[in-house]
């Protein structure tokens, strides 16, 4: 196939009528691909439905559970922006009988955060992509077998999300912390990785964000809480966490909404002092 130019990619990106782009059956998302040769973390991307439709029958065909949505102009560029937050740093693009490979960076500039926004800046796009290829390789079976790929992918997950920072949803006022009922009847605290994903689950607009540290996460979890899902309308990643122990000496019983009160703003306080310091980020225990 004959190489497309990153100039005639860029405008075919911008101008072209339509696009399509495999997503994931597994993950609710763009499926992401590493190049074995570049190591490009990246998403395909079509000018014809036709052929972005023979490319998921080949997938399916390998046993990758792929579709083909249409991204239309209007939602472009929050389209190709939120690939940063996912880890992505290339599309590969086929237009007719040419096909070529752009950065991200090279094709969507993005404004770093500064002062204040800087500081409420959440984002944890390597945990995301390693989510995003753990469930991919994780469901495509029926069966799922745990392989040495999967075990290198989980021990990677742990790392990233052991000095990570989330966004949790608590309500806007009086009580309703949302937790997120899975399959099995087990439930989880809703936790996300960036602004995008958090909106997805707050559409309506009940709930307010707020930043919380992995090494807090225990002390939020209500009593019927195994653990956290990350990312429930996306990824959709649940991890069981080991509850933080109840203090001994408490003069008066707290309700499960106070503890999480109290443990946000304890988390809160933490953050902006680390951020004023210059330090690291707290490691899960």
């Amino acid at each position: 196939m004959e190489e497309l130019g990153r100039d005639a990619i860029s405008r075919t990106l911008r101008d072209a009528k339509e696009l399509f782009v495999l997503f994931s059956a597994c993950t609710r998302q763009p499926y992401v691909n590493c190049d074995p040769e570049t190591f490009d973390d990246e998403i395909w991307m079509y000018e014809s439905e036709a052929a972005a439709r023979e490319a998921a029958k080949a997938l399916l065909e390998e046993k990758i559970p792929v579709g083909v949505a249409r991204v239309d102009q209007a939602s472009r560029l929050l389209f190709f922006t939120s690939l940063y937050t996912m880890g992505v740093n290339a599309i590969t693009l086929t237009a007719g009988e040419k096909k070529g490979r752009i950065q991200l960076a090279d094709f969507v500039k993005r404004k770093e955060p500064a002062g204040e926004e800087k500081k409420a800046w959440v984002e944890n796009p390597q945990l995301h992509l390693t989510a995003l290829y753990y469930m991919q390789e994780l469901r495509k079976n029926a069966k799922p077998e745990i392989t040495p790929r999967l075990m290198e992918l989980q021990e990677e997950m742990n790392a990233d999300f052991a000095r990570g920072r989330f966004i949790a949803a608590l309500p806007q006022e009086g009580k309703g912390i949302p937790l997120v009922k899975m399959k099995n009847g087990d439930v989880f605290l809703p936790l996300f990785t960036d602004a995008l994903e958090y909106q997805k689950f707050n559409r309506e607009k009940k709930f307010r964000a707020v930043a919380v540290e992995t090494a807090k996460l225990p002390q939020l979890l209500p009593p019927e809480a195994k653990g956290v899902v990350i990312n429930p309308l996306g990824v959709n990643l649940a991890l069981t966490l080991h509850r933080a122990a109840p203090q001994r000496q408490q003069q008066k019983p707290l309700t499960v909404e106070q503890q999480v009160e109290a443990a946000m703003r304890e988390a809160e306080l933490a953050m902006q002092q680390s951020q004023t310091e210059g330090g690291d980020a707290p490691q899960a225990q």
